[in-house]
Order: C-alpha cells, then structure tokens, then sequence
C-alpha cells in the first residue's frame, strides 16, 4: 500500500499576495532611497569642486604659474588654466547638480557669463565660493577661505 503525501507548491494566491507585499515595501522606501542619491550626488560634487579649487590654488603656489578659474553657471562647468601651454582642466558637475551662484555676487552680472577668478602665484588668495543645488533644492556651498588657503563646503542656512 503506497502512502499519498499532499502536493507540494504554492497557490497562486500566495504568490500574489507576497509579490503585493514587496511591491509595497518597494513604494514605501523609493522616496528615502532616491534623496539619499540625491544628497550622495551633491556631496560627491562638493568634494569633487573643493578637490578642483585646490588643485588650482597648489599649481599657482607649487609651480608658481599665473592660474585662472573660470566658474560657469550656464554649463555647470569649472574650468582650469594656466600660463603652461595646453593645459586645461574641466569639472562637469554631475546630472541633477548645478551651480546656482558663484560668491561673492557681482551687481549687474549677468547670469549667462562665466566668471573668471586669477589666482596669483605668492599673491593673496581671492575669497569667492561656488553655491550647487540638487534638483530637490537642497544647497552646498564650496568656498575658499581667504586666510588658509583652503576650499570648505558649509550649508547655507
């Protein structure tokens, strides 16, 4: 006499209602997830800019050559320049990331032209900043202090 075990498996109702729960996990925990990218994003071009103005401010000091960055809001770009022939150096911002403003503001200055900053070499360290934004408005601000020669990224208030 053979003995009968009961079919193994999963009814489709079961299967239904788990895919219902993670499909309802996924809606739940998109929104954190996808501001978390967004503030990785802009952290990752705060550093990436500070790393950018202090590779400017050591080739000016370390090579003594005449630098100059350009900052354009138009492009979201930085660009880097110096009297050695060919060389130039440019940050894209990555996708969400622009520069809202280059620091301090200039009256009359239009929005579209790129502002340019020389830096000096034995020369005193202009300040001036670069505000970014994400798409979701959250600011940074990279600024270059002046007195230590170094880039900072604060939060504006």
């Amino acid at each position: 006499m053979r003995y009968r075990s009961p079919q193994a498996g999963v009814t489709l109702l079961e299967l239904v209602i788990v895919l219902g729960l993670i499909g309802l996990l996924a809606a739940i925990s998109f929104p954190s997830v996808s501001a978390g990218l967004d503030s990785l994003r802009l952290n990752t071009a705060c550093d990436q800019t500070a790393s950018f103005l202090n590779a400017a401010l050591d080739r000016a000091e370390r090579r003594q050559q005449v630098v100059e960055v350009t900052i354009s809001r138009a492009a979201s770009t930085l660009t880097l320049r110096s009297t050695e022939a060919g060389f130039e150096r440019v940050l894209a911002m990555p996708g969400g990331i622009t520069i809202l403003n280059v620091l301090p503001e200039v009256a009359g200055e239009s929005e579209e032209a790129p502002r340019r900053v020389v830096l000096m070499p034995g020369g005193a360290i202009p300040r001036f900043g670069v505000e970014l934004v994400d798409k979701r408005g959250s600011r940074r601000i990279v600024r270059v202090d002046p007195i230590t020669g170094v880039p900072e990224v604060e939060r504006p208030q």
